[in-house]
């Protein structure tokens, strides 16, 4: 008996060491927690503050993805110019930059060292898996080696004929529209069937696989289009960001069908074209495989690392999915918001199509082959414009793994949420004049000289730029100059102008709506 009372006594000194224990601990760790903090404040003290709600909540709810909410970065830029302090709760400090002096330390460090901001990047990761968007580190870093010869040159000119295939559909449908109407201007909403343009593009490219989706449903692009439609949704619904939470509720549901839907697409393309290649041998792989061009998914399947590893499926998979949804949108919205700034601007948009009609002066056929690319100066530099003044995407996030010291003295601490505004840089006063003005001659040779790389950046830039802008450059100067060979842009002056809407693309509350009218002479 008195064993087992001492036993007792003994057992219940050691738990309550161990409880101690544990407590001090978690103070230690609070008290660590809270000196980082301090410090990091003394050094985020030295960015200037915008005025908030109160010291308890900051600006939350005072950052909002509309038109107003882009006017407020507007403001922010034309006071503050170089980046400023937004506190999105009393413990998470958000810097907002616009400006190279503060932009060019985070684009130019390494993947290791600037990593991607995990929050909202995370809704996307039971879609797109351990692609390039959302890996980081050595698996980045090995990945990006890997996946950069299918985007060089050679390969992007076989893909030309695709671009010019896809587009003479969506240009037929647009005929057909304004035939319908006697010829007379027909308005149509841009977005929807440019998206429906990009998708059928990247399938042909990245699947070879003909869905047709541009005249008939697609249970593939639906699944796609519906996933980014939830993306954003969770992203304004807090109670939602919880996986667990979000697996619960209809919109969490949905999510997974989707996502299973577009997986088993891409699994079943990947596992079928593995099976095909093993037949062949290296020099038929090499060849394109009998005289055919390869595809993005042959192209994953036969890389090697140094050491001669492959890709798994699951990472081709991840691949091919990352490239089909940061492909289709973004280049959409490039071009959707690019033939409205042409229809506001007759004289550039003219000044384009004779650059296109002299170009096409005498030939066979309409196409717009690989050499032209280069022949569309003007085209380019209206491209370039309009993803100035209008960037598909208007920001990225990162979240630095060390402090970043700038030029001025100042520092970005660790682990502090960088959100880097591309749309602030592309309309800050300091770099870009009047910056509300659409100029395509701001990138003539002679006025980019002495311009700051950072300056412009839709693709973002550095290490961590995107692989696929060569990609959608071609993809927008084949899709733009077959459009004004065939119809002339408008804008319809009884609607009000559209008010933006920055989501995971810049797009337009309502739609963009342009008047096509078809060109004469052309059937």
């Amino acid at each position: 008996m008195a064993v087992a009372t001492a036993l007792g006594s003994l057992g219940a000194v050691a738990l309550g060491t161990f409880v101690v224990a544990l407590l001090l601990q978690w103070l230690w760790n609070a008290l660590v927690a809270v000196t980082r903090f301090r410090a990091t404040c003394r050094q985020l003290n030295k960015f200037p503050i915008p005025p908030w709600r109160s010291w308890l909540l900051g600006h939350t709810g005072m950052g909002q993805s509309t038109e107003e909410g882009l006017q407020q970065v507007d403001s922010l830029v034309a006071r503050y110019r170089h980046g400023c302090l937004w506190w999105g709760l009393p413990w998470m400090p958000v810097l907002r930059l616009f400006h190279p002096s503060t932009l060019r330390p985070l684009l130019s460090a390494s993947a290791f060292v600037a990593p991607k901001d995990k929050i909202f990047y995370g809704f996307l990761k039971p879609w797109l898996g351990e692609g390039l968007l959302l890996s980081g580190g050595e698996r980045w870093a090995r990945h990006r080696r890997l996946l950069t010869p299918a985007f060089h040159g050679d390969v992007l000119r076989n893909y030309l004929g695709i671009f010019n295939q896809s587009t003479r559909v969506l240009l037929a449908k647009w005929g057909a529209a304004a035939a319908a109407a006697g010829g007379e201007p027909v308005e149509l909403e841009v977005l929807q069937p440019l998206s429906l343009l990009t998708l059928d593009t990247l399938q042909k490219c990245i699947f070879s696989h003909e869905s047709h989706c541009q005249e008939q449903p697609s249970e593939y692009i639906q699944a796609i289009l519906e996933l980014s439609s939830l993306v954003v949704r969770r992203q304004f619904r807090p109670l939602l960001h919880p996986w667990w939470l979000y697996s619960l509720s209809s919109d969490g549901r949905r999510f997974a069908r989707a996502c299973a839907t577009v997986h088993a697409f891409t699994a079943d393309v990947v596992q079928r074209r593995r099976r095909a290649l093993a037949c062949l041998d290296h020099q038929a792989r090499l060849d394109g495989h009998q005289g055919h061009s390869m595809d993005f998914i042959d192209l994953l399947l036969l890389s090697k690392d140094e050491n001669g590893n492959t890709l798994s499926d699951e990472d081709i998979a991840a691949e091919a999915e990352t490239f089909m949804f940061e492909g289709h949108d973004t280049t959409a919205s490039g071009l959707a918001w690019l033939f409205y700034n042409l229809a506001g601007h007759p004289e550039h948009q003219e000044r384009c199509r004779q650059e296109v009609q002299e170009l096409l002066a005498g030939r066979d056929t309409a196409d717009i082959e690989w050499e032209d690319l280069s022949q569309l100066p003007f085209t380019t530099m209206c491209i370039k414009e309009s993803l100035r003044l209008h960037p598909p995407v208007t920001a990225v996030s990162r979240r630095c793994t060390e402090d970043i010291p700038l030029r001025d003295g100042r520092v970005i601490p660790k682990g502090v949420i960088c959100l880097m505004s591309i749309y602030g840089t592309h309309h800050n006063p300091d770099l870009w004049p009047e910056p509300e003005v659409f100029n395509p001659l701001r990138f003539s040779l002679e006025n980019s000289k002495g311009r700051s790389p950072s300056s412009f950046i839709p693709f973002s830039a550095g290490p961590r730029n995107c692989i696929g802008q060569s990609f959608a450059m071609a993809e927008m100067k084949v899709v733009v100059a077959l459009t004004l060979s065939r119809f002339v842009l408008r804008r319809d002056t009884a609607r009000p102008p559209p008010r933006r809407k920055p989501e995971l693309i810049l797009r337009a509350e309502d739609g963009l709506w342009l008047l096509l009218e078809p060109l004469l002479g052309v059937a």
